[in-house]
């Protein structure tokens, strides 16, 4: 049986609006050994996996209000492991395909039969550990070629410091500040510091900050009671409430207004808040990460951010590097990506042709890994050959000027190479010139133009000038 540890087995939280079926189901599973907890609906369950997170949840599909494919949605969010199995009435066959594609393991139809419910639970519980055995073994795989940190890839200098950070402060409840270009990976660094973490058993809750209104981000952070302000019919469970005992990360969080930085810090000072339109004083225990795009430092200068704020959030700062300065990392991302995409669109393709491998190296990627990323989807659904060639690539990916190297991403070699060769062209092969401008030797460039089999052909037209 999966998930058993001595006589104990998972916690299950069951999710139904009808009190026979809940009651039914819970005195069943508890007589099997089970932990059960149970929920009328999806505002009810999605409080009680903030208390307790459960290791499977049985919902049913057709409820008032948010219905189960909803809160199907919302779990994924919080844990995207957690196993679901859902019950939709018999012959309600598009419900039941719609909540697979929603990520659901199972579903089960009405009248639940028992054995058919103990059993798609077990399997969702067994898949759900393979799926973990998996993921450590992936981690462990790329912790040990030194690629990648918990789903991060990249093996340059720059992210290496990433990775050193992180491991240290991910065992600490410390506030985590990340900054970066768009693009560069924030949140993926936030849910790798996550699993690293203590909290990795716990929720990770994730909030973009920059994409709600200012009425309406309060209460998403915070909740609201029912009745509050027109449109709150009914109680709502903010992030910080989801987010017990695991992770809240903010991205963007540059963007929330003055009012609502005073109401974060006193969560982050006293780890209480209220609701929005409540009395009731709430406890939360959440690590919270937090990114943005922004410099914070010169938002606090301008008066748009709270110093105090903002120091409480900074307790530990890591940068993500840009794409630009991640050396050979972009060809590690290009063929993950590449791999990953054609095993999505169930096309056999099987690397790039050089053209398309040097136009990949050469661009500069503006828009960081999440350009990266994008341009690879869309050449694997435009290649019709097995390899990906530089039509295939989006036309604003151009290679630099011919003979022209690549900085940061070359070595010291090719970059001299590049300095005496471009500055013998603009002296018209003088090497006396040249030397003068490079503040080098004339012996010394003739040196490296016999290293790189120029010198006859340098020599001839340089006689002259010399």
């Amino acid at each position: 049986m999966a998930n058993v540890k001595g006589d104990t087995k998972a916690r299950v939280l069951i999710v139904d609006d009808e009190a026979s079926a809940r009651s039914g189901l819970e005195k069943l599973l508890r007589h099997e050994g089970y932990t059960v907890n149970t929920a009328a609906d999806g505002p009810s369950a999605l409080g009680a996996f903030s208390e307790a997170v459960p290791q499977v949840v049985v919902t049913d599909l057709k409820m008032p209000g948010m219905d189960g494919l909803e809160l199907l949605k919302r779990l994924k969010d919080l844990d995207r492991g957690l196993p679901v199995v859902v019950v939709t009435a018999f012959g309600d066959v598009a419900s039941a395909v719609a909540a697979m594609r929603a990520g659901a393991d199972d579903y089960l139809t009405k009248p639940v039969d028992f054995d058919a419910l103990t059993l798609a639970i077990e399997r969702s519980l067994e898949r759900s550990e393979l799926r973990a055995e998996a993921d450590m073994l992936r981690r462990q795989v790329r912790e040990r070629d030194g690629d990648g940190f918990e789903g991060l890839l990249g093996s340059s200098p720059a992210m290496q410091k990433v990775y050193r950070v992180a491991n240290q402060v991910a065992s600490a409840r410390a506030t985590v500040l990340i900054t970066g270009e768009s693009g560069t990976g924030k949140g993926e660094l936030a849910k790798a510091v996550h699993l690293k973490s203590p909290r990795a058993k716990g929720p990770f809750v994730s909030v973009h900050c920059a994409s709600l209104a200012e009425s309406l981000l309060e209460s998403e952070l915070f909740g609201h009671e029912r009745g509050s302000f027109t449109g709150a019919d009914r109680k709502r469970i903010g992030r910080f409430e989801q987010a017990h005992g695991g992770t809240l990360f903010l991205d963007e969080v540059g963007e929330i207004p003055l009012a609502t930085q005073v109401k974060l810090l006193r969560v982050l000072q006293e780890r209480v808040f209220e609701r929005v339109g409540g009395n009731e004083t709430i406890a939360v225990d959440a690590r919270l990460v937090a990114a943005t795009n922004k410099d914070l430092a010169a938002e606090v200068r301008e008066g748009r951010f709270r110093e105090d704020l903002y120091y409480r959030l900074n307790v530990v700062h890591i940068d993500m590097p840009p794409l630009r300065v991640r050396d050979n990392d972009v060809w590690m991302l290009a063929n993950h990506f590449l791999r990953r995409f054609a095993a999505d669109n169930h096309k056999r393709i099987d690397g790039f042709s050089d053209r398309a491998r040097a136009k990949i190296i050469a661009h500069r990627w503006p828009g960081n890994v999440r350009e990266l990323e994008n341009a690879i989807e869309r050449a694997v659904v435009l290649c019709e050959t097995s390899k990906i060639d530089e039509e295939d690539l989006p036309i604003d990916v151009a290679p630099l000027p011919k003979g022209a190297v690549r900085i940061p991403g070359a070595t010291m070699a090719e970059i001299e190479r590049y300095a005496i060769l471009s500055t013998l062209e603009a002296c018209n092969g003088s090497t006396t010139r040249a030397a003068e401008m490079l503040d080098i030797s004339v012996r010394t460039i003739q040196y490296r133009l016999h290293e790189y089999g120029l010198a006859n052909t340098r020599e001839k037209r340089t006689t002259p000038s010399t």
